[in-house]
């Protein structure tokens, strides 16, 4: 491999890493998105088989919308308002 080579992909790895003390943000593991899938697709099976069950799976579906967007919040809410070191 040539000197140039080697040195352009030390740069383009040394440009990939974040800066010293910068904190990148992971949103924590959450299985809402799965429940709110299911509930909504359990409602538009049920469509053909019971009203009942389509008004527990709308409830479920809801009920993880709401807790699911409300966990969101929370986390955006504890991200750092200062970004002037961009």
């Amino acid at each position: 491999m040539s000197e140039h080579a080697e040195n352009t992909e030390v740069a383009e790895t040394v440009a990939t890493v974040p800066p010293v003390g910068e904190e990148i943000h992971m949103p924590a593991h959450s299985i809402l998105p799965l429940l709110n899938a299911a509930a909504l697709a359990g409602a538009i099976v049920c469509i053909t088989l019971s009203w009942v069950l389509v008004a527990f799976f709308g409830v479920a579906f809801l009920a993880t919308t709401i807790r699911w967007v409300a966990d969101v919040r929370r986390d955006i809410a504890e991200l750092p308002l200062d970004h002037s070191h961009h």
